[in-house]
């Protein structure tokens, strides 16, 4: 896992609120040989992925939550790729309708934050989230109700270049997109950056010296949990809330 602390920030800020969490052994969950069409390979991750969610489910199971958008695409989808496949329609079905990007299921709590910052935010919306997903609207909301100031990145529609494995694949025009984008993250001045998808939060960050991390870090900063790490040398502007 490249950011493990992107899970950590998730799980504390889930069990801080009440929510308990538990792990199933899914492994990868097949999105990126998907990306390649390299189906056989796609399904067996998501066969393994399928079988471990549905015995959580079994079990008792509110939400299967992810916190890398170009995954959660890929598992809401789910039961659309497995529709034909007698063995796995319905399991594939029953985990799709639980998935969730933990941004949408944490703007259905009641989140209590304990400081206000006036740090500025670049809220970079990954493709998987605002096009694949349509979720637009929820992590800025949370983050604007955690305290920060939120700037919408100018041509936020168009990718920074990671694209699953795109800028493996296709490196020149994935540094003339991640240019592009970053440009545009340094036009708004933020403190830091905010986004939803590993994928992104590896490319940009390769491209500009502003700290990137997981929405779901600064909620939890926000909320009692620690500084993300990432901003260890960004001046600490968080105060106790009255």
């Amino acid at each position: 896992m490249l950011r493990p602390d992107f899970n950590a920030a998730a799980i504390r800020l889930l069990n801080r609120h009440g929510i308990e969490v538990v792990h199933a052994a899914e492994g990868c969950c097949g999105a990126l040989t998907h990306h390649m069409g390299k189906e056989d390979s796609a399904h067996a991750h998501a066969k393994q992925a399928i079988d471990a969610w549905d015995a959580e489910i079994a079990k008792g199971l509110d939400a299967i939550l992810v916190t890398a958008s170009g995954c959660g695409t890929t598992i809401k989808d789910y039961g659309f790729m497995f529709r034909d496949d007698p063995a796995y329609a319905e399991k594939a079905r029953r985990v799709s309708a639980l998935a969730k990007d933990v941004t949408e299921y944490v703007a259905l709590l009641d989140l209590a934050p304990v400081a206000e910052s006036d740090l500025v935010v670049a809220y970079h919306s990954a493709c998987s989230m605002q096009h694949g997903q349509g979720i637009r609207l929820e992590p800025k909301t949370l983050l604007k109700r955690a305290g920060f100031t939120v700037k919408d990145v100018p041509e936020g529609h168009i990718c920074c270049g990671s694209a699953g494995t795109y800028n493996i694949l296709q490196p020149e025009l994935a540094l003339k997109l991640r240019a592009r984008k970053v440009a545009n993250i340094e036009r708004v001045r933020p403190d830091v950056i905010a986004t939803g998808n590993i994928g992104c939060a590896t490319q940009i960050g390769k491209g500009t010296g502003i700290p990137i991390v997981h929405t779901v870090e600064l909620l939890d900063w926000a909320t009692g949990g620690p500084k993300p790490a990432a901003l260890a040398g960004v001046a600490p502007r968080l105060e106790a809330a009255e």
